[in-house]
């Protein structure tokens, strides 16, 4: 009998790379002359996976989300992990908007990625384990091919492909 091989796909991200990245954020907008004195401020809630971002108007939010994603992309967080919200409206005329922070795929998209798998025809087995897909196959040349196949599609969050033997 042939040995098995087999990798995991997961969404994961390191929140303490996404904490530095949101510190380095912070003291950015401290330092930089035209958003210092704006009464901008951010805001990371590690425990809910969420960031707040605070501003005197859109354009400013929108400055400081840019800012924030500099960060992030410097610290190796793909930005397709965090999904921004529509513009709210606070007291005083300052907007807020809130970023998710996508970590573990949904049964949802598992389910959408396995129908894909299986759309491919290919030798493989899948089996969804609670937030992750794992995929075996005989063949490792399958299993690149598969891999190839989920970095060219989009599934609205970014994946890893993990526990390779």
């Amino acid at each position: 009998m042939a040995k098995e091989n087999s990798f995991d796909v997961v969404s994961l991200v390191d929140m303490q790379e996404v904490d530095n990245a949101f510190q380095q954020a912070k003291k950015e907008l401290s330092q930089r002359y035209d958003l210092k004195d704006s009464g901008s401020k951010i805001e990371l809630d590690k425990q809910k996976h969420e960031m707040l971002v605070e501003a005197p108007s859109d354009f400013v939010a929108n400055q400081v989300i840019d800012i924030v994603s500099s960060k992030l992309v410097k610290r190796g967080i793909d930005l397709g992990a965090v999904k921004w919200g529509e513009v709210q409206s606070i007291s005083g005329g300052n907007v807020s908007r809130k970023g998710n922070i996508i970590s573990g795929i949904d049964k949802d998209t598992l389910t959408k990625i396995n129908k894909d798998l299986k759309a491919l025809k290919l030798k493989i087995k899948t089996q969804i384990e609670g937030d992750k897909l794992r995929v075996t196959s005989a063949s490792r040349d399958t299993l690149q091919d598969v891999i190839a196949h989920l970095k060219s599609e989009d599934f609205g969050q970014p994946l890893q492909f993990v526990n390779y033997r």
